[in-house]
């Protein structure tokens, strides 16, 4: 027989994580390249920003300043890795524009590309003059000529282009390291300090800068000022200046065509894609989409709008995003060097069914199940609506638990005791919509369902008896499916009990959540704690046995203490909460 792989959470697949030098190679892509770079800009944006601030001082501390600044930005290794940084920034900036098919619209994303991409187009004639113009004729420009170019001597709005070229950059800056950072552990606590500083610096640049030009605006009357700052060897000849606005027309042309050939380059590639045919990926059984070869599995989820869990953005950084593939591995393209890295790292190196959705790109049709939920704010509440803050209401109140999930943690990696305690409460969850009920809370590894906010008393009581009938059947084929993934098979334990309770919504301001407060949910949750020390999966109230219908000889009752009651209470003990079919059966009652 086929040995399967072992547990995610070993500890023997977890001494298989990659070490030394080649690990960390394999650490770097693309993404990695680019944030290194977009580091590199970033510190020189600061310096130059810390500089322009030193304006609201003194002319002479902003000229003092500027000189540290050329003295460290212009050593030649650093000016050498700075162009370098720019240029391969720049060329991944393009790169991203053509690769990613499908780009999250409510998201920073986007924004962070154009802004990006529109600093060149905004920037490229300062740099041409100030840069080329040193290199090529040893201009001597500096800030008193800057500045009166921008306060003086050109129309006004070329000051306010440049204070928009500068928060421009910034802000691109700003986002590249929020999505770099927010999913380290530190950047919670860091968020407040790192939000001031990345107000409060532009703020001080830019009133330096305005600070800065005004005073050149006023020396600029003296005409010794003039013959100092304003002679040839500061600003060139009219021939040194057409031979620079060529170079910088001959720049924005050609800037413009990387885009269009970016632009044009997509549009022939969804073309290509389209012609090759189309794929169809399968969500957790539930849900079908097709799409064109070449997209991400992620990628398709976006363009479907399909909730997939994604921290990181589609970076593979993250593996929040990662799915378990149902079909036989095999058949999928191998992973590339980082996204094997990344499944390495966090213990799934071995099974070769985990993928990240973010670099996955299947060129058939599969099947496959998100290891994390996607996060969804707007929670389910269609009972809220048809119903009274404080309305009193019968019920069925189901507490459902998973047996052992503290012992399973401490054999497994986190991530991959959330998938399993996830995997459960769907499989109860799926079961219990099934018969009409309502999941409506979860705390930890169980779930409070409440039966009845649709239906009368006697169908609510005989839908929570069939939905834990189905819960087991649920379970059961859930350990068939984990098998190869855990040692023992998944227990649980169900108490139900019927009754007045309260409805509404609980919690502060946008906290609020729906769910009931009563006698009945007490004992409910008293039951499923009982059905610990009873050794049996349900325990089910005598009155619920009643009211749903079904004779004392379908289900024995059993008189038990209740811890909170003052007199004993007859329950029904079931052994194995899948005989509750029968149970039905032999009380004539239809599985609906």
């Amino acid at each position: 027989m086929k040995q399967s792989p072992a547990p995610a959470g070993s500890s023997k697949t977890r001494k298989a994580k990659p070490k030394g030098l080649k690990a960390w190679l394999r650490r770097i892509g693309v993404r990695q390249i680019r944030m290194f770079c977009g580091l590199v800009m970033f510190t020189y944006l600061l310096s130059h920003f810390l500089n322009h601030a030193l304006g609201i001082i003194s002319p002479e501390a902003l000229h003092a300043g500027v000189m540290w600044h050329l003295a460290i930005w212009q050593f030649l290794p650093v000016a050498i890795l700075f162009y370098g940084s720019v240029t391969v920034h720049a060329g991944l900036g393009l790169w991203t524009l053509y690769q990613r098919r499908q780009f999250r619209w409510k998201t920073l994303e986007p924004l962070q590309l154009l802004l990006g991409l529109s600093v060149p187009l905004l920037i490229y004639s300062h740099v041409i003059v100030m840069r080329l113009g040193n290199a090529l004729y040893d201009q001597d420009r500096l800030y008193p000529q800057v500045l009166y170019n921008y306060f003086v001597l050109a129309p006004s709005y070329r000051a306010w282009l440049m204070v928009a070229v500068m928060l421009i950059a910034w802000t691109h800056g700003c986002i590249g390291l929020y999505l770099w950072l927010r999913i380290k552990p530190a950047f919670r606590r860091a968020m407040p300090w790192l939000l001031a500083a990345a107000v409060l610096i532009p703020t001080l640049a830019v009133l330096g800068f305005y600070q800065g030009g005004r005073d050149v605006a006023r020396e600029a009357a003296s005409a010794q000022w003039q013959a100092d700052n304003l002679a040839p060897a500061n600003l060139g000849t009219p021939e040194q200046q057409q031979t620079l606005d060529a170079i910088g027309n001959g720049f924005l042309m050609f800037y413009l065509g990387l885009i269009g050939v970016a632009l044009t380059a997509r549009a022939v590639r969804a073309i290509i894609e389209r012609r090759g045919g189309m794929i169809r990926l399968t969500y957790d059984g539930d849900r079908s989409i097709r799409v064109p070869r070449g997209l991400t599995v992620l990628e398709a989820t976006q363009r479907h709008n399909i909730p997939h869990a994604s921290a990181c953005g589609g970076r593979a950084r993250c593996s929040t995003c990662r799915i378990r593939v149902l079909d036989d591995p095999a058949t999928l393209p191998p992973p590339s060097p980082r996204e094997a890295f990344v499944l390495a790292s966090i213990g799934t190196g071995d099974d070769p069914s985990i993928r990240l959705a973010c670099q996955l790109r299947p060129d058939r049709d599969i099947s496959f199940v998100p290891v994390f939920p996607p996060r969804n704010v707007t929670a389910t509440r269609k009972a809220l609506r048809a119903a009274r803050v404080g309305e009193e209401r019968y019920l069925v109140s189901m507490f459902v638990d998973m047996r052992g999930s503290t012992k399973l943690a401490e054999s497994r990696l986190p991530f991959d005791t959330v998938f399993i305690v996830n995997r459960f409460l769907g499989a109860v969850s799926r079961s219990v919509i099934a018969c009409g009920g309502q999941p409506n809370q979860f705390v930890g590894d169980g779930m409070l369902a409440l039966f009845g906010l649709t239906e009368g008393k006697r169908d609510a009581c005989r839908n929570a008896i069939r939905a834990a009938s189905l819960i087991s059947a649920a379970i059961d084929e859930l350990n068939s499916f984990l098998g190869h993934d855990l040692p023992d098979p998944i227990r649980f334990g169900i108490g139900i009990h019927s009754g007045e309770v309260v409805v509404g919504e609980i919690g502060y301001r946008d906290n609020m959540v729906f769910t009931a407060l009563g006698d009945s949910v007490n004992v409910a949750s008293r039951l499923q704690d009982m059905t610990k020390t009873l050794g049996c999966e349900a325990l089910l109230s005598d009155e619920l046995r009643a009211t749903a219908g079904l004779s004392e000889q379908a289900l024995p009752t059993l008189e038990l203490e209740i811890r909170g009651r003052t007199e004993p209470m007859l329950v029904c003990v079931v052994e194995h909460s899948g005989d509750l079919a029968a149970a039905l059966d032999d009380g004539e009652l239809a599985l609906a």
